[in-house]
């Protein structure tokens, strides 16, 4: 396996020209920011309706609740200190989830479940076993499915790891971050190494062997020493994948974030070097790089996936997962049909209340027209393969091979710079670009102009 060297992915010039620019990180395509409320609940459950017995679903549950608040946290998440508001919420998911099943055409099959948020791993042991049982009454979950969790080891218990054994769970998604005591202070975050330790033992004298690792880049006081540490410390706990997360620093948007010291945090270069340093680290001991910022063993599915082309993007990120449905339950959790994308109501009381009054909890989405599709294609192989051939691509949705020949000539800046390089309508991103692949996808993105401001800087 290749090791990603500072001087293969990090070219400074190019960072500092594209820095500014605003780009999706398309989990989905179009992007979030293009939802509309002409997509609601009525909607949803036509679509529902719609489906039929050949399709292949997924499930995601949102958990939106944490015992502390880490102040680089972007996600949409509460802090509880009692129980109750947990039982509460998940009753309502209960009822969601019966709601959503009611709507379709017979059993779906589930070849994928995961639990997001927040920490779903809050959930009592036995809420978490009754939900779990309630998922496989109320959908077809085949036998193999994969069943991951996200995990915070601050939180786990071994009565907790236990409980996930027994309910099938073979996939666990532990947070890290980082290892070092300075970084873990300034960013309210505090997990000795022997903490995640303990909670990889529970987990795997429990049978789940399956271990992702989730690091960041870019945190207060952080640098290219330190980090490099963190994934050499993350290397001891043989991990199958890592996921290599850039902080986002939006204070304005997540008022706790605050609370850094922006004084500490890195510049473009900086931040990018780090990056460049745990990616070292990783392919270094034979990790394969996967996109945009995985990492995965080379006999792990996903790096399997990715040498075979058939790799998938979703809103959980890099997936082996090619389900055409996937169903998300609880308070912002996003769902993708055949037909569009929805999203449920963001606020909990908004989602509560929608529960209560017996609709669905969606209230807005997009639905996709075929153009939207193809697009979505080129964008995820891009995302995926960082190559695509956009006339062969164009011609498997019965559209002309030169579809694309305006957007192709439009990247001469790109073919200029290094970013990108075409051979007839084939675009491919070099290694030394591969922290700008977004910007050559943003490239195919109709609908960019009008949502920039609401997406994360390019670099």
């Amino acid at each position: 396996m290749t090791t990603l060297r500072t001087t293969d992915i990090l070219n400074p010039a190019l960072l500092a020209k594209y820095d500014g620019l605003r780009i999706p990180r398309y989990t989905s395509y179009p992007t979030a920011p293009h939802f509309s409320p002409n997509v609601g609940h009525e909607t949803y459950r036509r679509w529902l309706g719609e489906l039929t017995p050949d399709h292949a679903g997924s499930l995601y549950v949102h958990v939106p609740f944490c015992q502390q608040m880490c102040w680089y946290c972007g996600c949409h998440t509460k802090i509880v200190a009692r129980y109750e508001p947990i039982a509460e919420y998940l009753a309502h998911i209960r009822c969601e989830i019966d709601r959503v099943a009611d709507a379709i055409p017979g059993r779906l099959a589930v070849r994928h479940i995961h639990f997001g948020g927040g920490t779903p791993t809050m959930q009592a042991p036995e809420d978490f076993e009754a939900l779990i049982a309630h998922l496989r009454r109320r959908f077809d979950v085949v036998e193999g499915a994969e069943v991951a969790v996200e995990i915070d080891p601050r939180t786990l218990t071994e009565e907790m790891a236990a409980a996930l054994g027994r309910a099938g769970v073979n996939r666990a998604s532990l947070g890290v971050q980082d290892f070092d005591p300075a970084v873990q202070a300034a960013v309210n975050r505090i997990q000795p190494r022997e903490m995640t330790e303990r909670s990889l033992a529970w987990l795997r004298a429990n049978g789940i062997r399956h271990i992702n690792l989730d690091l960041m880049y870019g945190l207060p006081h952080q640098s290219v020493e330190s980090v490099t540490r963190s994934a050499e410390i993350a290397l001891e706990m043989d991990a199958d994948r890592f996921a290599v997360f850039g902080y986002a620093h939006v204070p304005w948007m997540k008022t706790h974030q605050k609370k850094i010291d922006e004084s500490a945090l890195a510049g473009t270069l900086g931040r990018w070097e780090q990056f460049a340093a745990i990616a070292g680290v990783l392919t270094g001991a034979g990790y394969a790089a996967i996109g945009l910022d995985h990492f995965a063993r080379p006999t792990d599915e996903l790096a399997v996936q990715q040498a075979a082309g058939t790799l998938n993007r979703n809103f959980q990120g890099y997936t082996t997962d090619d389900a055409d449905v996937l169903l998300g339950f609880g308070a912002s959790a996003i769902g993708a049909l055949p037909q569009g994308y929805i999203q449920n109501a963001v606020p909990f009381g908004d989602y509560a209340e929608a529960v209560d009054a017996g609709r669905l909890a969606t209230v807005k989405g997009l639905a996709l027209d075929d153009e939207d599709r193809l697009r979505r294609a080129v964008i995820e192989r891009m995302m995926c393969d960082l190559a695509v051939d956009a006339g062969a691509l164009a011609e498997r949705f019965g559209r002309d091979p030169g579809h694309f020949d305006e957007e192709l000539a439009g990247l001469t800046d790109l073919v200029t710079d290094g970013v990108a390089v075409v051979e007839g309508r084939t675009i491919r991103v070099p290694e030394a670009a591969r922290p700008l692949m977004r910007i050559v996808a943003a490239r195919f993105d109709t609908y960019l102009a009008t949502g920039a401001g609401r997406h994360s800087r390019a670099v």
